[in-house]
């Protein structure tokens, strides 16, 4: 080594050694943030930041460089060659390359931070040996081989450290003082890139009287401050873009977890409405739709184990048992919709305890439920069922402290002894009216004559589901007659059924079969629409008629009923005053809240509403003057014995005079004998309807009548008095 004096006095500024060392703790942690990137799931996303991170962190450390050649400070003017200066910013973009690399795997096994640690130390060194010579000096530079040595170990050290440094982090997975503990590795290794470009360039010693040939090249002071520049500018661009990135893909792995709890969500969603569209809402037992699923499969069973002999011996048989609560009704009409769900909830627990651990138990309707047994031994198990079914719905049921008694009458069937696989549940339906009409609280089994009954009522409904468009309905009309002067008010509108076959059908024959089968709502819309149709033809030929039509349970709990009322009158040109709605008390009082939201919405649109039957139920007064009816009409059985019974006479005075006090007409029906009359006016009665005055008749004789041709068999009154009282 030749003496000191014979060597360039070398010196350092303190800010730009300074501001290698930020720009190198920039490089550092802009490293540590990219690191995260090349782990992306999106390989493709991963494979750019991968190369483009190589090359702005290389850029990043190459620029720390030059950054430390201007801090240093010699009596010569520098310069640095094109072709070793690029070959030197190709070592640190392949250092940064190869440290990205290993980042980007899954664990950094002690093989990987050993290779990796030497190859990125010699590749930082050579970066910075290579920039060294990029200055063509003549003399050359004199080096310190050991400071070489030392810079060396410094870069595989800091490299090592910076691979464990990004493991590290990875794995600490830290949401609250990630950045902090990320700022201060990046310090450490900041520094540790620093260290090891100051040995470095302590170990160069400038001979006195050197000349850099390479000083109008790229001169230094300029070549140094451009790429300081530039390299803090494009590691802030990175920077701020990984940050950004990283905002990205936490919003987006955020949306992926709420899509994939929606979609949780969604599925349990799905579940729950399936095991809902199986279940009973009421009671939790089985609906029709699972029992006749679980009935299907049970037979295809059945019909397998016949074919295998050895199946068969222990197969046995399968029975559907049809139960129905007798006195059911009463209990609703009496004490409220809401006891009698608690009632159907007691019955559908004890029908599950009685039946066996394996028996499939539905409700299919509102009081009858469907009980399925497969592995029947003999008739005698299922009888034994049924008995006891009978025992348990025969027990008092508690409901709101008071208690309560029905009944249940059951049908059985077996299968394959009785009844086709296909009519199961029909033959067990018929079995139980045989029981009901035995007196019911009973069982009976089913017998080729019950199936007569039940295809007469499929045959009924069949045909009564064609009969309105094929011209069979009919509405024939009764008058009502003011009390005191004998002039009709208005009509009651009543259904006929003219079947080409039977005849004249029976409207208790009938309806029970339309509520059975669900037609009553569309036997209903009928009724309003020719009702309507009506009055706008009479009012053609002069007649202005008021006109009642009787309204069902079901079409009070149909949502669609006021708007169809509501469209019916507006196509026909009808005054909504002049349609009467007439709903028994039995039904009003099932679900006082439905109906006075039904009777409010027929009365805000115009159409009267009369209480029919009244006596018959159970009626609170205090709710009966909520309800904005307009009419209240007494049940015929009291009229029938007004002549003989003191009490019924008691009754009707005491309804007339209630119904007074409330504002309300007073209609009594029935009315078939001039007693009767006579009685009724002088208790002070408004209207009165029965066959006294006239049977229901169609259309066309009530208009012959008001023009002056009186029917047979009803009391004569004046066409003029009929037309302006009608009115």
């Amino acid at each position: 080594m030749p003496e000191a004096a014979a060597f360039l006095v070398t010196s350092y500024d303190r800010w730009v050694v300074v501001a290698s060392l930020l720009i190198a703790t920039l490089a550092s942690y802009v490293t540590l943030d990219v690191t995260r990137r090349v782990r992306a799931a999106d390989r493709g996303l991963a494979k750019s930041w991968w190369v483009g991170g190589s090359i702005v962190l290389g850029t990043g450390i190459w620029s720390t460089h030059f950054v430390g050649m201007l801090a240093m400070s010699l009596p010569i003017e520098l310069g640095y060659t094109k072709g070793l200066t690029l070959l030197s910013w190709v070592a640190a973009v392949a250092v940064c390359g190869l440290a990205l690399g290993i980042a980007g795997h899954s664990t950094l096994t002690p093989r990987r931070l050993a290779g990796g640690s030497l190859a990125m130390g010699a590749g930082i060194s050579a970066m910075h040996y290579l920039g060294m010579a990029a200055l063509e000096l003549s003399p050359g530079i004199v080096w310190n081989w050991w400071l070489i040595a030392l810079s060396v170990v410094i870069a595989a050290g800091a490299s090592g450290a910076a691979l464990m440094i990004f493991f590290w982090l990875r794995a600490m997975r830290l949401r609250r003082g990630a950045a902090l503990i990320q700022l201060g590795a990046a310090c450490v290794m900041g520094i540790a890139i620093c260290g090891m470009h100051y040995t470095g360039m302590a170990a160069a010693s400038f001979p006195t009287g050197t000349l850099c040939l390479s000083a109008n090249v790229l001169a230094a002071h300029n070549l140094e401050l451009v790429v300081s520049v530039s390299a803090v500018l494009l590691l802030a661009l990175t920077l701020l873009t990984s940050i950004l990135d990283a905002r990205m893909q936490s919003t987006a792995t955020r949306l992926a977890e709420s899509l994939q709890q929606t979609n949780h969500k969604l599925q349990q969603a799905n579940a729950e409405l399936q095991e809902r569209a199986l279940l009973d809402p009421l009671t939790g037992l089985s609906n029709r739709v699972l029992f006749e699923d679980r009935l299907a499969h049970a037979l295809e069973r059945l019909t397998r184990s016949t074919l295998d002999r050895n199946a068969a011996r222990t197969a046995g048989r399968l029975a559907v048992l049809f139960v129905d609560l007798d006195g059911f009704k009463p209990v609703n009409d009496s004490l409220g919709h809401a006891a009698g769900d608690l009632v159907l909830k007691d019955a559908a627990r004890r029908l599950r305890v009685a039946a066996r651990e394996d028996d499939t138990v539905a409700r299919v309707g509102g009081d009858e439920f469907l009980v399925l047994m497969e592995g029947v031994p003999t008739l005698a198990d299922c009888v034994q069922l049924a008995r006891r079914l009978v025992q348990a719905l025969a027990e008092p049921f508690d409901v709101a402290g008071q208690q309560v008694r029905i009944s249940g009458s059951i049908g059985i069937v077996v299968h394959p002894d009785q009844g086709q696989r296909d009519k199961l549940v029909a033959h067990a339906d018929a079995a139980m009216y045989a029981a009901k009409r035995a007196g019911g609280n009973t069982y009976a089994l089913f017998e080729a004559h019950m199936d007569a009954g039940a295809l007469e009522q499929l045959n009924l409904q069949n045909d009564l589901r064609h009969a309105a468009e094929l011209g069979q309905l009919q509405l024939h009309y009764q008058p009502k007659v003011d009390a005191d002067r004998g002039q009709i008010r208005g009509v009651e509108a009543l259904l006929r059924w003219n079947h080409p076959q039977r005849g004249m059908v029976s409207p208790g024959e009938f309806i029970p079969v339309a509520e059975r089968f669900g037609l009553i709502n569309a036997l209903g819309l009928w009724v309003i629409e020719e009702a309507c149709r009506q009055m706008a033809a009479w009012a053609d030929d002069g007649l202005r008629m008021r006109v009642a039509i009787n309204l069902s349970v079901h079409q009070l709990r149909d949502d669609d009923l006021v708007p169809s009322i509501r469209d019916a009158l507006e196509r026909h040109g009808v005054e909504p005053s002049r349609l009467l709605c007439e709903i028994t008390e039995s039904v009003a009082m099932e679900d006082i809240l439905a109906t006075q939201r039904t009777f409010d919405r027929l009365a805000r649109i115009g159409v009267f509403i009369a209480i029919d039957d009244f006596g018959t139920g159970y009626s609170s007064l205090s709710y009966l003057r909520q309800l904005p009816a307009r009419q209240l009409k007494i049940d015929r059985s009291f009229v029938g014995d007004l002549e003989t019974s003191s009490d019924a006479r008691a009754v009707v005075d005491a309804v007339v005079r209630l119904a007074h006090a409330l504002g309300l007409v007073v209609v009594a029906e029935g009315v078939e004998t001039e007693g009767q009359r006579d009685i009724l006016v002088k208790l002070g009665c408004d209207e009165l309807q029965g066959y006294f005055y006239a049977r229901p008749m169609p259309p066309a004789t009530l208009l012959a009548w008001a023009r002056g041709n009186k029917p047979e068999g009803v009391v004569d009154f004046s066409p003029s008095v009929l037309v302006r009282e009608a009115a």
